[in-house]
């Protein structure tokens, strides 16, 4: 990609319904790679999950031809009814957020994602919800409200007009299911692994970390909010049998309030109250380097030389404990630089 930095650019991070299948994961990435001025950044499959994170950057309009044409692939490569997996999910082409990265609106880009959310619904006729900064109502903002019910649920959620889709057919069988679009900023995908195999441990570890918080019951049966400790986390708990772990899987969406490294040690802290322990963690997809050098600052405050921050969080995060961590392939600056 040719002078990178002298135009717009626009991030797109669409989640895919296939992380076990790799020619089928590569059919999804070729045809990003066949879309001029698009670099595909990073693929990031997991098998556990069955769900493979792509991320490719690009002028605004190439990255929206391109995130056509990989959702295109997805629905014609994945059959979302003979799909399972560990991940919560509504389609083939799960989610699909545009990130302005630089001169670019976020009001652009929500422009961007609307007539990106039109196209899909008329030429491959999947039903679109408009998320984030593009929602149409307050209560399709959120993923996980609109998300609820996963595929197996769409079809009947989909006949209430408040679950109208934004885009695309109302009744069907809808095999490659719908497709959640929008705009939103930088999001950090997160997971943190327990020295245990229950996921009921990871799952009320993610209660009291989120954002969102639990329901707790008072003594008159009446059910509380309890907010979590972390603001800008989503978080939700699993076991992942290929890792032979419980994971706490977070998605930071606001990093200036809640850095990542924050989010580790309430992890940790949150553990240690359950009698467990966090024996590391791992990122999806990419980060940018504020949160290697944020991170390892904050463990080593006397250190100032980039390269040994980014070597004591990779250390501290515990990064390289289910795979080798390449370092150059997470950091999303280094990436702009190809």
């Amino acid at each position: 990609m040719q002078q990178v930095n002298e135009q717009p650019l626009l991030e797109c991070v669409p989640n895919f319904s296939e992380g076990r299948n790799p020619e089928l994961i590569e059919a999804i990435a070729a045809s990003i790679r066949q879309v001029k001025e698009v670099s595909l950044l990073h693929v990031d499959p997991g098998f556990d999950a069955n769900r493979t994170v792509m991320t490719f950057v690009g002028p605004p309009l190439a990255v929206v031809e391109a995130a056509f044409q990989s959702i295109r692939t997805a629905a014609q490569v994945i059959d979302m009814r003979q799909q399972q997996g560990a991940h919560p999910r509504i389609g083939a082409t799960d989610v699909c957020p545009l990130v302005p990265i630089k001169g670019l609106t976020m009001e652009e880009a929500v422009k961007l994602a609307q007539q990106l959310g039109q196209r899909i619904g008329i030429e491959l006729n999947i039903p679109v919800y408009l998320y984030e900064y593009a929602a149409t109502a307050p209560h399709r903002r959120n993923l996980a409200h609109v998300r609820q019910g996963e595929y197996e649920g769409l079809a009947a959620k989909i006949r209430h007009p408040e679950w109208y889709p934004d885009f695309g057919p109302k009744e069907g069988s809808f095999p490659a299911g719908a497709t959640v679009l929008g705009a939103r900023k930088f999001l950090i995908a997160y997971n943190v692994n327990l020295n245990t195999k229950d996921p009921k441990v990871a799952q009320r570890i993610a209660e009291r970390v989120r954002e969102s918080g639990y329901l707790q019951q008072d003594g008159h049966d009446h059910k509380q909010r309890i907010p979590g400790r972390c603001p800008g986390v989503k978080a939700i708990g699993w076991y992942m049998p290929a890792y032979g772990k419980a994971q706490v899987s977070m998605n930071i969406t606001d990093l200036d309030q809640t850095p990542l490294h924050l989010a580790f040690e309430a992890c940790c802290e949150e553990a240690q109250q359950l009698g467990f322990k966090v024996t590391g963690s791992e990122l999806i997809g990419l980060a940018p380097l504020r949160v290697f050098l944020e991170a390892g600052q904050y463990y080593d405050p006397y250190e100032t030389d980039p390269d040994r921050l980014i070597d004591v969080t990779i250390t501290h995060l515990g990064l390289q404990e289910l795979r080798r961590f390449e370092r150059g392939q997470r950091i999303l600056e280094d990436q702009l630089k190809r």
